[in-house]
């Protein structure tokens, strides 16, 4: 009996120890377990961390971007500028050659060409050839006094205005007060010049000065309704191109990107391979700038 239950206890006492060992076993696996998730745990953290970082990196590298992009679009309004400047110069030189042509009398004859038989009937003295024929010794003191009709007669009478000559003299300080700066005066100019010589060959000109003196002030709207205004009286003048490229400018600087874009492609597809056409694809690429498309 005593031999049969030794081996009993003995099975028991392992029993024993196995569960007493098995503890500390499940807790060191346990631990491990845990161990296994806070390193899992630091990695999902260190990636999140590198990918807030890659982020970080993309946005900074954005702005960066957006600055550059900031300081080509001011580089670019620069040079716009500039060339608005030295366009409009060329306009102002231009439009004064052509002004000085237009105001020349065509066809005048010169003074040396006069029917001498003409004056003569005319009662208009004629003048002595030089060196061709004495001159008249003057009246003895006793010669009769011709009467006051007869003497009255004699005196050529003023020569008569010249509406022509008129017309471009007016013309021309308005224009002069333009190119002077005194753009206020140069609109008020202009504005009479328009109401005493409505049906002048210089009036659409004038109309296009004034309102390029709207625009260089800023007056961007008024500026707008006068090149509309142009363009209905006047669409086939030499001016028609120049203001519509100025609509769709006023346009631009009104902020109405829809029809400053349909303006301006109008002018490209209407007058291609000219300068305006290339100051309208520079003005529409500005366009595209400012408004992302």
């Amino acid at each position: 009996m005593r031999n049969r239950a030794f081996p009993c206890g003995i099975g028991l006492l392992a029993a024993a120890l196995v569960a007493a060992v098995g503890v500390p076993v499940a807790r060191a696996q346990e631990r491990a377990s845990l161990a296994d998730r806070v390193s899992a745990l630091e990695q999902q953290q260190a990636r999140a961390n590198e990918g807030t970082l890659s982020l970080v990196n993309r946005l900074q590298n954005l702005e960066q971007q957006v600055r550059d992009l900031q300081g080509q679009i001011e580089q670019l309004q620069h040079q716009q500028q500039e060339s608005d400047q030295r366009q409009k110069d060329q306009y102002v030189d231009l439009d004064s050659r052509l002004s000085r042509l237009e105001g020349k009398p065509l066809g005048a004859a010169p003074a040396s060409s006069v029917n001498p038989a003409r004056s003569m009937s005319a009662g208009a003295p004629v003048p002595a050839p030089t060196g061709s024929a004495t001159v008249a010794p003057p009246p003895a003191a006793d010669a009769p006094v011709p009467p006051p009709a007869l003497a009255a007669a004699a005196v050529p009478a003023a020569a008569p205005v010249n509406p022509a000559a008129a017309e471009q003299t007016a013309y021309d300080h308005a224009f002069q007060a333009l190119r002077d700066g005194d753009y206020a005066e140069s609109a008020r100019r202009f504005r009479a010049f328009m109401a005493q010589y409505p049906g002048s060959t210089l009036a659409p000109n004038a109309d296009y000065w004034l309102g390029e003196s709207y625009y260089v002030t800023q007056n961007f709207q008024v500026s707008l309704q006068t090149f509309q205004g142009l363009l209905a009286r006047y669409p086939g003048s030499p001016k028609a191109p120049d203001a519509l490229l100025k609509v769709g400018y006023c346009q631009y600087e009104l902020k109405q990107w829809a029809a400053a874009r349909t303006t301006l492609e109008a002018v490209v597809a209407k007058y291609p391979n000219t300068t305006v056409a290339h100051l309208a694809e520079g003005r529409l690429r500005a366009i595209r700038l400012q408004t992302g498309g």
